[in-house]
């Protein structure tokens, strides 16, 4: 079977995370961090920027010597104030890069998720605007050769009447030029704010800072480049002589030397065909489009506790009054543009208890490809017919650790739409139904594929959030693991290290005899 490259890509992707899990751990892996990271850097460069501004002379006499003079500043806190501007725009496009290429790899680009993705190809424009802007105020070789090699660059598109960098050259620059140049590098970055809460408004909870340690490290990293690897300012601006050898910023001003070594027109029809093919990805045929039903409320059985409205990743529910109930009760309503089909909202609901003694089992919120009622009906069955007197249930995540892969007579596996689809009941009713010991699989922290299922499941097992396991379970009975894609023998350990703690039990040990 011939793999397509974006299959290959994704298993190249993954293998770089769990490599980098045993080195930082799974909540400290950059690479599952992306998005946190790329804000990071940008609050790095609002906060370092402003300090910039108020140093910098904004006059074409004066811009290079007040920048240039930051290196004087004693403590090298000048150096470091540069370094740090410099580098973490660095950073935001190595951060920006790979989000777009993790979210395209995992297929992101499509469906409910396919307003992220529309909004935030526009940014990429909008940063490398601001960044290559930023070199013109500096107003040195650097910074001339950008601007005049921008000139250039946008004298090739055919509605350009005029050669626009012949005049800039002829007529020179001024302050009143200079001020589009400041404007160019402060004024975009008010319209990224919008474009970046635009990017993430249908996101509940949205990381927009990475976790404290993974914080302080890159803060620390750009330190530490700021002070090795200073960034020094070229000779002042000249415009009647070419800039001497010029140290490039590769990753911010690629497109120049890119246009040197080809030309305008191929650069612009490159950038344009880009834009296009980015803007284009969410609305091409594929096979693995076919749409999963979004989740349904049954109102008989909604309560309006609100627990799915809170878990729901994608701000999908939303709580209006019950048309059936008192005054003051809600009803729980699941926009179908935005419902992802996870299940999360089905294990926050009360009613998704197995213990119920009707027949079917319907809930206040369920979905319909998967539903609470048929993993009950399916666990019944399997305990009911097992092989061995001390069999172990495994929950799993379609996303996850491949389930098929741990196959033995005393181990029956279940694998749900998310692992927070799991009802922490369910626990339970397992153990009480006849099993020995129960493994939940989740996704490792920052690889769940619905963003939160793998952190509701372990603060609903550990009875941090609602709803959640009952403290008389066994706990040693319970193992909860975090096994994403390719973790498969870290599972196949965990299940061996649950095997010899229950070997010791009678055979057929109920969880209530147990306790």
């Amino acid at each position: 079977m011939r793999l397509s490259p974006r299959t290959v890509g994704l298993s190249a992707w993954r293998a770089a995370e769990r490599l980098l899990d045993r080195a930082f751990g799974s909540e400290h892996d950059p690479l599952r961090h992306l998005g946190a990271i790329g804000f990071f850097a940008f609050w790095l460069l609002a906060a370092s920027g402003i300090v910039l501004y108020i140093v910098l002379d904004t006059s074409v006499a004066g811009a290079w010597r007040s920048i240039h003079d930051l290196a004087d500043a004693p403590f090298a806190l000048g150096v470091l104030l540069r370094g740090l501007h410099r580098y973490a725009a660095d950073l935001m496009v190595l951060a920006m890069v790979a989000h777009l290429v993790r979210e395209w790899l995992h297929r992101h680009e499509r469906g409910v998720r396919r307003h992220a993705w529309l909004t935030g190809v526009p940014l990429i424009a909008i940063v490398f605007a601001v960044a290559i802007g930023g070199f013109w105020l500096h107003w040195d070789q650097l910074g001339q050769y950008s601007a005049v090699a921008t000139a250039e660059w946008v004298d090739a598109l055919p509605f350009v009447s005029s050669a626009m960098a012949r005049n800039f050259l002829a007529g020179g620059v001024g302050d009143r030029l200079f001020s589009l140049f400041v404007f160019v590098h402060i004024g975009l970055p008010l319209m990224l704010v919008f474009g970046l809460w635009f990017h993430i408004q249908r996101l509940t909870r949205a990381a927009v800072w990475p976790p404290r340690v993974l914080a302080v490290g890159l803060g620390l990293m750009l330190a530490a480049l700021a002070l090795v690897l200073p960034v020094a300012s070229h000779a002042p601006a000249a415009l009647d002589r070419v800039p001497d050898a010029l140290r490039l910023d590769w990753l911010l001003l690629f497109v120049h030397p890119l246009t040197e070594a080809t030309s305008p027109r191929w650069v612009w029809a490159l950038v344009i065909g880009g834009a296009l093919l980015l803007f284009a990805l969410p609305f091409l045929p594929s096979r693995a489009d076919t749409p999963a039903p979004a989740a349904v409320v049954d109102p008989a059985n909604c309560n309006g506790c609100r627990r799915c409205f809170a878990d729901c990743p994608y701000a999908a529910i939303t709580m209006v009054p019950h048309p059936h109930q008192r005054i003051g009760r809600q009803l729980a309503v699941v926009d179908a543009d935005l419902c992802v089909s996870c299940g999360i909202c089905a294990g926050a609901c009360p009613s998704s208890t197995p213990f119920r003694s009707t027949a079917q089992l319907v809930t206040g919120i369920d979905m319909p490809q998967r539903p609470i009622d048929g993993l009950r009906r399916q666990l019944r069955d399997s305990l009911a017919g097992a092989r061995s007197a001390r069999p172990i249930v495994i929950f799993g995540c379609d996303h996850g650790a491949q389930l098929s892969r741990l196959a033995a007579d005393d181990v029956h596996t279940f694998s749900l739409l998310c692992a927070g689809q799991l009802p922490p009941s369910f626990v339970e009713y397992a153990l009480r139904d006849g099993a020995a010991g129960v493994v939940v699989a989740a996704c490792r922290d920052g690889g769940c594929e619905f963003r939160f299922g793998a952190r509701w499941t372990a603060e609903r097992l550990r009875g941090a959030r609602e709803p959640h396991l009952r403290a008389s379970v066994d706990a040693e009975r319970v193992e909860l693991v975090y096994a994403g894609r390719g973790d498969e023998a870290e599972l196949a350990q965990a299940v061996a290290g649950l095997r010899s703690v229950i070997t010791p039990l009678p055979a057929g040990v109920s969880d209530a005899s147990h306790a």
